[in-house]
């Protein structure tokens, strides 16, 4: 999240048009192939060995960026290629990884495993960008990426580990690839979460593609600040997903949807408005990327649950692929926009359309069936 854009910052000097093609292409698998990718999951199985075998293609893809740039044939084109081969990977990745943790998740622990996931992730992100700011001043933003390779097989190398009972594979005659979209129409409450999804991570896009950019290059935000501002923040995250769980138990699992999407949204509209002196700057965004760390972590928990809870073993994958395409498969569009409007308006108006977008986002949750939505008890699947 830090070593890549910053290659193509600092590295190959590209601009914001640059950027948001960057952004567009590496998400692009998300929105062409998750529907597709997920239905052939869903009828194959075995998605422990798609996830270990994406992991070891992520690790050699993103291998070849500081090799290239050390036999100084890194370009635009070579980079954003690989890229797409990451975007690829990660859909295989991201659209099996649901199945495999109901496998090895008692139903009654589905929010508590969760939190446990969204803590690992927290603490990756408190370790890993932290590290980068370092690595990218000594080694400079390509040679960090050796760090990120290093993590996919240390992923690779845990899954392998484990050995989930898989549910059997349906034998269903209807298979078809829309039937996890068509599944999620019929849930108010899955229908809710997608369209909070959906424009979360539009605004989202739009965001994170010139948020960098502006940063640097208007609040002369530095790697190793970059660090700093992503790395500790994170202990917010940490606190929000260890917090989830007890939270939902007291409030309920809808209204800790509702209050983690709001704190991940809000405090983002700090960052169009920072002025003053340099100190303050880098506390402001380092306060809003740890109350936002935080907010993400606490409706990630109770969007999880809400999913393995909902949702049928036969449609687990393709499911999954549909909440992909809202998720990352609005980053190109996003980015997309995100280009138009720094054309149009300038990046720093960018930056305060993206952060309004996603302050509203929330309101899609606003329904009697969330807000009522005690546990997971409430969510038991329909059988297909």
């Amino acid at each position: 999240m830090l070593a890549f854009p910053l290659t193509a910052v600092l590295v190959l000097k590209t601009n914001a048009i640059g950027m948001a093609l960057i952004t567009a292409i590496g998400a692009l698998p998300s929105l062409l192939l998750s529907i597709p990718v997920g239905a052939w999951v869903d009828r194959r199985g075995r998605q422990r060995q798609i996830m270990i075998l994406a992991d070891l293609l992520r690790a050699l893809l993103i291998a070849l960026i500081p090799v290239a740039w050390g036999l100084h044939l890194l370009r635009m084109s070579l980079l954003i290629g690989l890229w797409f081969g990451v975007g690829i990977c990660s859909v295989f990745f991201r659209v099996s990884s649901n199945t495999v943790f109901v496998a090895l998740i008692p139903r009654e622990k589905y929010a508590e495993a969760n939190g446990l996931l969204q803590q690992a992730q927290s603490a990756g992100f408190l370790i890993g960008p932290a590290l980068g700011g370092w690595l990218i001043q000594v080694l400079t933003a390509p040679g960090a990426l050796l760090g990120d390779a290093l993590s996919f097989l240390a992923s690779a190398l845990s899954l392998s580990t484990i050995h989930p009972q898989e549910p059997p594979v349906a034998k269903s005659p209807d298979q078809h690839i829309w039937e996890g979209i068509r599944f999620v129409r019929s849930s108010p409450i899955l229908r809710s979460t997608f369209a909070a999804q959906l424009t979360q991570s539009f605004f989202r896009a739009v965001f994170t593609t010139v948020y960098i950019l502006y940063a640097t290059r208007y609040l002369h935000v530095t790697p190793v600040q970059w660090g700093l501002i992503f790395g500790p923040s994170s202990v917010f995250a940490i606190l929000g997903s260890s917090f989830a769980t007890r939270l939902s138990r007291r409030v309920g699992l809808g209204l800790t949807l509702i209050m983690g999407s709001a704190l991940f949204t809000w405090p983002l509209l700090i960052v169009p408005l920072i002025a003053g002196r340099h100190v303050l700057v880098v506390g402001a965004l380092f306060l809003a990327e740890g109350v936002s760390g935080a907010g993400a972590m606490i409706q990630a928990v109770a969007s999880g649950t809400i999913r393995a809870a909902a949702v049928p073993d036969s449609l687990r994958a393709r499911v999954m692929a549909a909440f992909t395409v809202a998720g990352r498969g609005m980053t190109p569009v996003g980015a997309a926009g995100a280009a138009v409007i720094a054309w149009l308006l300038g990046v720093h108006l960018t930056v305060l359309v993206a952060t309004i977008g996603l302050s509203v986002s929330f309101f899609w949750l606003l329904t009697p069936t969330i807000v009522s939505l005690r546990n997971h008890e409430q969510l038991q699947p329909i059988a297909k």
